[in-house]
């Protein structure tokens, strides 16, 4: 038991499912609101695959927000995990909050609606990018959710570069929040492990020194991780479905696996607070992201 749970306070704690189209900002909202790299950020879409719980501390109530996929139509098999991870996640939770850029027509959000309709649970809207137009944009936009405002429990315009709108989301989410004893340690930030956020840092290096279709049809293995008080060695595989795209990533005289392996390397450090060597190889898997045993190695059981 936690030390807290012997006081007789209330606290609240809840999970919150952090929802919206891709690239609409979630993994950069949460980021910001934690304080910390933890998710996934990536200027191409679909970057995210998995949910990923992060813990925020909030007065006398504890967030577990929910990091989706962003909600899209199902194409490929791993495009269908993906959705079904974000929808799992609404339903498993006390409370949505959907992302809305804020130029954004309001078609993603209508879509959303029904998704929504069945599950029965409350949702916040969160107008994200609001630092991108003008004050009258924002205000003409809020105007348009009105015709809405029997569907959501509040609409909160919201800035990570001008810091607009944390408290405020912050202290709506709390509203809702069940009365409950506080269900992790407070002191922890995340319930992944050290290997799954360190397999995330990777592929977001992949996502940033690679195009086209290489960083969608590739993940990443981490073999073995030997950790000491001052450095990580991390001995890690990135697997790839072609020759072709083993040699793209290996780059010309391994320029390109040494780029992807530095910045790696500097965010982990950054994360972990250590030294890290990364131990980083290619690997092909012929058409793994197209069949489900493929899929299940890497962990997305459909």
């Amino acid at each position: 038991m936690f030390e807290h749970e012997k006081e007789e306070i209330d606290t609240k704690a809840g999970f919150v499912a952090v929802v919206g189209r891709p690239n609409a900002g979630k993994s950069t909202l949460l980021n910001h609101i934690v304080g910390e790299k933890l998710a996934m950020v990536s200027k191409k879409a679909q970057a995210t695959r998995k949910r990923m719980n992060i813990i925020v501390m909030h007065d006398d109530a504890q967030i577990i927000f929910v990091d989706t996929p962003g909600i899209h139509e199902k194409e490929r098999l791993l495009n269908q995990f993906m959705l079904d991870e974000a929808l799992k996640a609404m339903g498993d939770s006390d409370l949505i909050i959907f992302l809305a850029p804020v130029t954004d027509k309001l078609t993603e959000y209508e879509k959303f609606l029904k998704l929504t309709q069945a599950k029965g649970v409350k949702h916040i809207v969160v107008l994200t990018k609001i630092d991108h137009v003008k004050q009258g944009d924002i205000l003409a936009k809020l105007s348009e959710y009105q015709k809405y405002q029997d569907c959501f429990e509040a609409i909160i315009p919201f800035s990570v570069n001008k810091k607009v709108g944390k408290k405020q989301l912050l202290d709506e989410i709390c509203k809702h929040l069940p009365i409950s004893p506080f269900l992790y340690d407070p002191e922890i930030l995340t319930t992944e492990h050290i290997r799954n956020i360190y397999k995330e840092l990777i592929r977001e290096s992949i996502f940033e020194n690679l195009s086209d279709e290489i960083p969608y049809e590739s993940d990443v293995t981490i073999e073995k991780i030997d950790e000491s008080d001052t450095i990580d060695k991390v001995y890690a595989t990135i697997v790839v479905e072609k020759e072709t795209q083993k040699g793209m990533i290996v780059g010309q005289k391994g320029a390109g696996i040494k780029r992807v392996g530095k910045l790696a390397r500097e965010q982990m450090e950054l994360f972990s607070g250590k030294k890290i060597f990364l131990d980083l190889h290619v690997a092909v898997k012929k058409g793994w992201s197209k069949n489900k045993d493929g899929l299940e190695e890497f962990g997305y059981i459909i």
